[in-house]
């Protein structure tokens, strides 16, 4: 799968708008608070990105992107293709509820994330099956994933995977060990064993 890639001017921009709705929210963030936190004038901005949800759907982009690539382990002799996919998404579903950018738009912001979950794929879900599938076609390679067609499993996995990362904290108690986050994200673990183990 080919990486998304950001120019240092993008990055620049995107590094603004993180802050400033890490600062406010998406809501109250405007193109004028992140060009002048960039240092670039709003022409400029307007050129690449026409409204303020536009480029905070970059900015998620390349932050969720960037989690679930940081999440995925070294490749080791000893750990076949299913362990490697196991326990990176199950450090991608940890990184992610603790990633800043995603608490703030759970928080005040979550109807940015509804078309994503209702209606439409965006980029970083698409982003995310690529490396998903690729996983998995490794697994079949080496026989510790259940054959199935790539695409339908990938997508089945990531269904399972973003009901965790979003509606985790419905369902947690962490005042009790046995329902707390540590607790489900073993659940998780034991759900993805159980569904690609041939």
């Amino acid at each position: 799968m080919t990486p998304i890639r950001h120019n240092s001017s993008d990055d620049t921009v995107l590094d603004a708008v993180r802050d400033c709705v890490l600062a406010v929210g998406v809501r109250r963030t405007t193109l004028t608070d992140v060009a002048r936190r960039a240092g670039v004038s709003r022409m400029t901005l307007y050129r690449r990105w026409p409204d303020v949800r536009t480029l905070v759907g970059d900015l998620m982009t390349r932050e969720w992107v960037g989690v679930a690539t940081g999440s995925m382990p070294e490749r080791r002799p000893d750990a076949d293709a299913r362990s490697l996919i196991v326990d990176g998404l199950v450090a991608g579903v940890a990184a992610f509820r603790a990633h800043p950018l995603f608490r703030k738009i759970v928080d005040v912001d979550p109807e940015l994330l509804l078309p994503y979950v209702l209606d439409r794929r965006g980029a970083s879900q698409e982003a995310l099956l690529g490396l998903l599938a690729d996983g998995l076609r490794e697994g079949h390679a080496d026989g510790s994933v259940r054959a199935a067609p790539v695409e339908r499993q990938a997508r089945a996995v990531l269904l399972i995977v973003q009901s965790f990362t979003l509606s985790l904290r419905t369902m947690t108690d962490e005042d009790d060990p046995e329902l707390s986050s540590d607790a489900f994200l073993g659940e998780l673990r034991t759900v993805l064993e159980r569904t690609l183990t041939p």
